[in-house]
């Protein structure tokens, strides 16, 4: 594990969200109240349906989730967010070693499986874990970008790129510099 700084690790982990998928209470509670300490929002759910809608408005940076749920199980959870948000990082935290369930998960595309119970040594190797799937995540959504703009802006830009030999992006982007300065 190394060493990790706990407080640079909760610093980062602060500005992120998270939604728990258990439907064991007492178990629910006590992953709710861990992982408060770390993300500046935790959403609980019980079931997989309220977990959907719950997911749909609020749209967290993780989802942890229980495999073994009455109604939708987790699997079929990861599967429709995986529907909604292909990148979301989905995080399944199951007592399960049903390995075919485990095998499951891991087609349908889940980031990471942590075994219950959990100690603060696997939270904080999760939690490093999971900065590193959000940092990579977040570096490919930011690597290109796309704008429409009307077609005499366009030319402009373009003569401009082509005048002094740099890509329409940099000539964008120092606009955009100039405009918010």
């Amino acid at each position: 594990m190394g060493n990790i700084d706990l407080v640079q690790l909760t610093q980062e982990t602060k500005k992120l969200t998270a939604m728990i998928v258990e439907d064991e209470k007492v178990t629910n509670e006590l992953l709710s109240s861990t992982l408060k300490n770390f993300f500046s929002d935790v959403q609980s759910c019980f079931n997989g349906a309220e977990a959907l809608d719950t997911y749909n408005r609020t749209k967290p940076d993780v989802v942890f989730v229980d495999i073994i749920m009455a109604g939708m199980d987790g699997i079929e959870l990861s599967r429709k967010i995986r529907g909604i948000d292909p990148s979301q990082v989905i995080i399944v935290i199951s007592a399960s070693n049903d390995m075919e369930k485990i095998s499951e998960s891991i087609e349908v595309g889940v980031n990471s499986f942590i075994q219950k119970p959990i100690d603060t040594k696997k939270i904080i190797e999760l939690l490093t874990n999971v900065l590193a799937m959000i940092a990579k995540k977040k570096k490919i959504e930011t690597k290109t970008f796309s704008i429409s703009l009307p077609l005499d802006l366009y030319e402009i830009v373009n003569e401009n790129a082509k005048a002094e030999s740099i890509s329409k992006n940099a000539v964008i982007i120092r606009a955009l510099r100039s405009f918010y300065e």
